[in-house]
């Protein structure tokens, strides 16, 4: 296969800053699991930086092995931009590779299907009756057998929301309370609109009752995250797009699931090459927090009830390693009387959920899934904090597989709890 396109190519420059150090390595799921070169951050470099003379298998197959969840980039003391030599070198391989047409089928599915809340929405009740039916214990089982891997992974997780909690919308306003502290937009998404509306009604619960008032748009319905960081680069931009035009009225976007908000904040490099989105992109970036990231730096104002749980905190990805937020998760669940923090071993390690990893490398989520649960059940926590819904799910699933089932809450859940919000 000829190399890369014209099109956005992964930039020489952010490859060259790789100095093949190997400060990566021990934070890599991957290369953890396999101890394979290739199947490292700077192996993949060295073969991303081959991509421009020659799309090769071996470029394909350990880019889809990548569950992109950046923790090289906080492992880096050279600052490598792996994230956005990923985006790019992704991007480059749907383009120029046809791939069989059973995975074109199942990436058509997947992204014709979790990027549009209003089809997930449909199959709420199958779902729900899923659940009511054990359908995802006998998936579990079926995955340790090695039986029919990626269906019995997709159904192992079937979101656990209810029809009514599903179909629910989200009031288009939260007053603020007390002195106002400004105006803010909160991203709903798309699965998490769908099958974790509890989040997204806490999150503007607490915003509004520590001084936010909070705007909750129907508009956007994907913020594009999932197909970007899968390479579809097409459907992702015209998302990012229509984020933009729906939002962009806003001096401050608040987004509550780490996929998203590491997305959204890199606009200005997904239409780096497009004169009239360029800089509209970069500023709406810049406008985008992380609504940790905002509640801590505005401090806390409303008073907080005791709630007697120990909680052992899981660090999302692309919350911590993305954008670096990991100890304002945790100053904001401190500051609640009663609650009690446990730390994990092997906090760095990937969950494996990864967007679609779960789905496409089937077999490394799983045994990735079973060691993040075990290193949570350790603690002795009675909950699970956790800043995505696929952490949520992927936790949950391998938590109850190991006989020892914890709720998975959102931070903000556990806050409007303590807010009596």
């Amino acid at each position: 296969m000829s190399g890369y396109d014209d099109i956005r190519p992964p930039q020489p420059e952010l490859i060259a800053d790789c100095v093949h150090c190997g400060f990566c390595l021990p934070t890599c799921p991957t290369y953890t699991l396999w101890g394979e070169e290739m199947d490292s951050p700077r192996g993949r470099i060295v073969l991303i930086a081959e991509g421009s003379e020659e799309i090769s298998e071996p470029l394909v197959t350990h880019l889809d092995r990548c569950l992109g969840c950046m923790a090289c980039v906080t492992a880096c003391p050279s600052g490598v931009r792996y994230d956005l030599l990923l985006e790019d070198a992704r991007a480059q391989v749907e383009r120029g590779v046809s791939r069989p047409r059973s995975e074109r089928a199942a990436r058509a599915l997947t992204f014709g299907l979790f990027t549009h809340p209003g089809r997930m929405r449909a199959l709420a009740p199958g779902a729900a009756a899923a659940r009511r039916i054990g359908l995802p214990r006998l998936a579990r089982s079926a995955q340790e057998r090695g039986l029919m891997p990626r269906l019995s992974a997709a159904v192992s997780m079937t979101p656990p929301a209810s029809t009514r909690d599903a179909l629910r919308p989200l009031p288009r306003l939260y007053e603020a309370r007390g002195e106002p502290r400004g105006v803010v937009a909160l991203l709903q998404g798309c699965v998490q609109r769908v099958f974790f509306g509890g989040v997204n009604d806490a999150t503007a619960r607490v915003l509004a009752a520590e001084g936010f008032e909070v705007h909750a748009p129907r508009s956007p319905r994907c913020c594009g995250a999932l197909p970007l960081h899968a390479g579809e680069d097409a459907q992702a931009r015209e998302l990012v797009k229509e984020t933009i035009e729906a939002l962009e009225g806003y001096s401050t976007i608040v987004v509550n699931a780490a996929g998203c908000g590491s997305a959204m904040k890199e606009y200005g490099h997904v239409l780096r090459d497009e004169p009239g989105w360029r800089e509209r992109a970069a500023a709406f970036a810049s406008r985008v927090r992380d609504v940790h990231e905002l509640l801590a730096e505005a401090g806390p104002r409303a008073e907080r009830r005791e709630l007697p749980l120990r909680v052992t905190y899981h660090d999302a990805c692309h919350l911590a390693h993305a954008q670096a937020i990991r100890e304002q998760p945790r100053e904001l669940l401190r500051s609640i009387p009663g609650l009690e923090l446990l730390e994990p071993d092997e906090w760095e390690l990937c969950c494996g959920s990864a967007g679609t990893y779960s789905l496409t490398q089937p077999e490394a989520a799983a045994e990735l899934g079973e060691r993040k649960a075990r290193n949570l059940i350790a603690t002795g926590a009675d909950a699970i904090a956790a800043a995505n819904p696929g952490c949520a799910l992927q936790i949950a699933a391998h938590t109850e597989r190991l006989g020892r089932p914890l709720p998975v809450h959102h931070p903000m859940e556990l806050l409007a709890r303590a807010l009596g919000a």
